[in-house]
Formats: structure tokens, sequence, C-alpha cells
């Protein structure tokens, strides 16, 4: 009763942001084709405002997307609710738990969708911040579709917000060496320039 109720809490919550975004934002969605309708996903994008994941998850497509945020979010009992009718994956800052990334994976294989953005917090790369790793370690752990994000625009109310999703990227050369420290940094700087061409 449960998943019925927040599959229809879900789909009214949607509708109710995509019109927001729309006639507040009056938001353009570019390359929307290159989404792919069934199997794992993950979307990596830019983090600017408390638009960006709003906007990622109604105009993705897809009706299975999950969340990774950070648990402090739950502090906040409207946020905290989101969190549960969104089916958000919550993750501890510093800390060792290796609940969410199992959790992140176990979605992937079920052919699910996963959303995050390395920067690992807002406005990260212009804070000097180096991006998070996790985003190259899904990547190389998994058979998801990995498609870059770029969010540009709308930083306050009646300017428009684009939001583009670029082509899939192939990451199959670097499986090999999952491992090493240095194919997961390399992974991380190309998602991340994709990420910033396409936001710019």
């Amino acid at each position: 009763m449960n998943k019925i109720l927040n599959s229809i809490s879900r789909i009214i919550i949607k509708s109710a942001i995509l019109l927001y975004c729309i006639l507040v934002y009056r938001v353009k969605v570019v390359g929307r084709e290159n989404i792919p309708k069934n199997g794992s996903v993950i979307f990596c994008g830019n983090h600017r405002s408390f638009l960006d994941a709003p906007l990622i998850e109604v105009t993705c497509k897809r009706g299975d997307t999950r969340f990774l945020a950070k648990e402090e979010l739950t502090k906040n009992p409207y946020l905290a609710h989101l969190g549960k009718v969104f089916n958000v994956i919550l993750v501890k800052r510093n800390d060792k738990d290796l609940g969410p990334m199992k959790e992140t994976l176990k979605t992937l294989k079920q052919g699910g969708a996963i959303a995050l953005f390395p920067e690992g917090t807002r406005n990260g790369l212009k804070k000097g911040l180096k991006p998070k790793t996790g985003v190259a370690y899904f990547a190389l752990n998994s058979d998801a579709t990995i498609i870059p994000v770029g969010i540009s625009g709308g930083e306050k109310p009646f300017k428009k917000a684009i939001i583009t999703y670029g082509e899939p990227m192939n990451l199959e050369e670097y499986k090999q060496n999952k491992k090493e420290k240095e194919t997961i940094n390399e992974v991380t700087g190309k998602i991340m320039e994709n990420i910033i061409r396409l936001s710019n």
C-alpha cells in the first residue's frame, strides 16, 4: 500500500514541479533523445542550486530515478518526506559506510536510474573543491549508460533555465584497470569535462 501511495505522490509532486519550472523558469530541454528509455543509466550533472535535482527529475523521462543526497537533508521534515517519496539514497559525509554504494550498484544492476552531482556540493568547482570519484566508481563497476548533464541559466525566477543531456559516454576502455586510482581519477575528469562543456 505504501508503494502505491508513494507512486501516486511522486506523480503529483513531479507534475507540480514541472509546471513550476515551466512557468517560473521557462525551462528548455536539449538532447532528450540521448536518454535511454530502458536499462540502467547514471545522470551526472553540475550542481548550482536547489533547482538542479528537480530539473533532472522532471525532464529525464525516467520514472525510476534515484538521487544520492546528503543525510543532513532529513533534518528538514519536508525534505525528509520528499526523500521517502522519491526513494533517495542517503549518504553520510566523510563516512566509510558502504551501504549507499551497495544500494546504488544494486539499483543499477536492476536496470534503474541514478542521478548524482560529482561536485559533491553546490558550486563545488567554483569553491575549488575536488570532484568526488564516486561517479567514476559506479560507472566502471556497472553496465550503466553514462549521461552527462549540463544546467545553465535560471539563476533567478523568470530567467530561462536550460538543461542539456549529452551523448552517452563510452568508458569501456577504462574498465580493465577500474581498481587503479589513476583510472578512477581520469574517468572522473572526463565526466566533469563533459558536464562543464554542456553547462557553458
